[in-house]
């Protein structure tokens, strides 16, 4: 089921002044920044030892991002995503154990949907208070612009 951790996710409440500790505690290097606007999200990407690291900044003070630091009172990480083979596969293995789906924070969508790098879809269930994210990493022309999915 699981192949992998695709990214983690962490909320902060300043995405340069958190890109900063990071670069001078643990020299991390080629940042891609992001801003988006459907998520309402300044982002921060980089990567260390294969797994995407992502600092992310709600632009609202009721954002996803900003909600997670105002429950749990201090950044952290908000969620993992976890690459599977075959997400359809996946979510029915964890349904079938008692996990539910949840929509989507960005667009609204429950169960597997195109994202700018594969299907996703979120589970309702918390894993040790962070959300949970499934990605099936898209294959050579399965891009968000490409036809309907073939598993």
């Amino acid at each position: 089921m699981i192949t992998g951790i695709k990214h983690l996710a962490i909320a902060v409440r300043n995405v340069e002044d958190a890109l900063k500790r990071y670069e001078a505690v643990l020299n991390v290097g080629d940042v891609r920044r992001h801003s988006f606007e459907k998520a309402r999200t300044h982002e921060a990407h980089f990567t260390l030892s294969g797994v995407d690291i992502q600092l992310c900044q709600s632009w609202d003070a009721d954002g996803r991002f900003a909600r997670y630091i105002a429950e749990h009172g201090d950044e952290g990480v908000h969620h993992v995503c976890y690459t599977v083979d075959n997400i359809e596969r996946a979510l029915a293995e964890a349904t079938t154990k008692g996990a539910t789906l949840k929509p989507c924070a960005a667009c609204k969508v429950t169960g597997p949907h195109k994202h700018s790098e594969g299907w996703v879809a979120f589970l309702e269930d918390k894993l040790a208070g962070m959300e949970t994210e499934f990605m099936q990493v898209y294959k050579p022309g399965e891009g968000p612009d490409a036809g309907p999915r073939t598993v």
